[in-house]
């Protein structure tokens, strides 16, 4: 049976509603929710879920909207004085026990974002995010290859860049990773968003865009795959990353990537 046309809770039954979601209250500060991504971000649950009265949740907050409203106005007054929910992406998804990955994976194509919440039996929510499609993939049965998933540009920058270089590059190119050039390493929204924090105070008595990037941060490197591997096996590679971003030959591999390929029919759940 092609794994689209299961339920999420069928496909996740020991750890359907095992991630708590994240939240942060509306009227907080945006340095706050910066400060929590940090501990969150790629290696947790991907977002912050945002609440009004009652804990309600009304949208969602992650990498992106700090990224691109940094670029717009890269100062201490972003952080300091502007809140969350001026910021934040109201087209937040909640699925039911019945939604279908199918269904789960269409939605995420039209919003861009690999994240949703479900209720859960505490009375709160959980996170349905990327890491947990990681998961389901681990557990797949397929013939589908590495070699055989979309290949995209690979987006990089050099040592001379500036910040706004490269966070222009990430919203133009629509990634969240960019590759130092002729390296192995690379720089993220994660990472962008802890030296922001830690190294340049939320931009306090600094001009952060204009600085280049070798002055600035610290990078991660790439895992190269030299075998072309099937969907499980990628999937099993990079569920064990805390910040999962793999390179076999010519072409890179992000989480979205694996998202993606449980749609075709030939990826298949025995359970």
């Amino acid at each position: 049976m092609p794994i689209i046309n299961k339920t999420i809770k069928e496909l996740l039954p020991l750890s359907f509603t095992s991630t708590p979601a994240v939240s942060i209250r509306k009227e907080n500060e945006v340095w706050i929710a910066t400060s929590m991504l940090i501990h969150y971000l790629e290696s947790f649950t991907d977002s912050l879920v945002v609440t009004e009265d009652h804990e309600k949740p009304i949208g969602v907050i992650g990498g992106r909207e700090i990224i691109e409203n940094i670029f717009r106005d890269p100062s201490s007054n972003f952080f300091d004085n502007t809140t969350v929910e001026q910021i934040t992406d109201k087209n937040l998804i909640i699925l039911s026990c019945e939604t279908t990955l199918g269904d789960l994976l269409t939605t995420w194509k039209k919003t861009r974002r690999a994240f949703s919440i479900i209720p859960n039996d505490l009375g709160g929510y959980s996170a349905i995010s990327g890491r947990k499609m990681l998961e389901i993939g681990a557990n797949c049965v397929t013939d589908l290859t590495v070699s055989e998933l979309p290949k995209k540009e690979i987006v990089t920058f050099e040592n001379d860049s500036t910040i706004k270089d490269i966070i222009g590059l990430m919203l133009e190119k629509n990634t969240r990773k960019l590759l130092l050039k002729d390296t192995d390493y690379f720089i993220s929204d994660r990472l962008l968003i802890q030296g922001i924090a830690q190294d340049y105070d939320f931009f306090r008595n600094v001009k952060f865009l204009e600085r280049k990037f070798e002055e600035s941060f610290k990078l991660e490197k790439i895992k190269k795959i030299s075998k072309d591997v099937n969907l499980a096996e990628i999937s099993k590679i990079m569920y064990s990353m805390m910040h999962p971003y793999v390179m076999y030959e010519d072409q890179v591999i992000t989480p979205w990537d694996i998202c993606m390929s449980l749609q075709s029919d030939r990826v298949e759940f025995l359970g």
